[in-house]
């Protein structure tokens, strides 16, 4: 909660930075390439249990757009929105990784099934809920703060990522945790910070986040799948690759 709080976003802002992810092509911006996998909840449209606030968050990511500009803010498409549960492994290590050891993805995809198998004890018929809870500024990327309002299925979460990150077979090939679990969704990333006055844009975000101090809305995690990205927009999976349903 605190990070969407006002204190927060004054010591956030003074810290953004403008997002490499994306490059100014003419008048749009355009992912850059930024390969990887990553352990997610099923993208946009995918995620059926989550259409209405999905639905709600593309109605409040126009009104960012609006707000902050095309130059300064860059939303992402709504088939999009996801909540990564574990980052595995992106860009140059990506690379790396692949060049060197053509099996690489086949050894992902089997150690990720392995780790899924392991935390089968962690499944029940319940998805696990987060609430919404406000606009987050991240150093480079705008997004939305979940709040697990069940302790018992946010334990299963981090249950089901530390047999991810303590899967031998995943950390002979370079996998490891770079980030604790800070649940959120993101909406867009910064684009040019150039003569933005951040006093000023502190202050238009405290206002974007005064409609969430009114609003009750629940992210519902049922799924878990390993997805593969070649840039921030895009996250496609097979259908023999591994899925965990909590």
């Amino acid at each position: 909660m605190r990070a969407t709080l006002p204190d927060a976003h004054l010591m956030q802002v003074s810290n953004v930075q403008e997002s490499p992810k994306f490059s100014r092509t003419g008048e749009a911006w355009v992912p850059s390439s930024f390969p990887g996998h990553t352990v997610i909840t099923p993208p946009g449209r995918a995620d059926t249990a989550n259409e209405g606030v999905y639905e709600f968050l593309a109605q409040y990511q126009s009104e960012l757009a609006a707000k902050l500009g095309e130059d300064l803010f860059i939303p992402i498409p709504k088939d999009s929105f996801h909540l990564t549960l574990a980052d595995l492994i992106w860009d140059s290590a990506y690379e790396h990784a692949v060049k060197t050891d053509p099996s690489f993805d086949h050894k992902l995809q089997a150690g990720i099934a392995g780790s899924f198998q392991q935390s089968s004890h962690l499944r029940s018929s319940t998805p696990i809920p987060f609430r919404l809870a406000g606009l987050m500024v991240m150093t480079r990327a705008l997004a939305v703060s979940l709040v697990a309002t069940d302790e018992t299925g946010y334990r299963q979460v981090l249950e089901m990522r530390r047999s991810i990150y303590q899967n031998p077979d995943l950390i002979s090939i370079g996998i490891e945790q770079q980030y604790h679990f800070t649940p959120h969704i993101t909406l867009g990333y910064f684009g040019s910070l150039k003569g933005v006055d951040r006093a000023v844009l502190t202050r238009t975000i405290d206002d974007l986040n005064q409609p969430w101090l009114m609003t009750d809305r629940t992210f519902w995690l049922k799924e878990a799948q390993l997805r593969k990205f070649p840039n921030m927009v895009t996250y496609d999976r097979e259908a023999d690759w591994a899925t965990f349903e909590f």
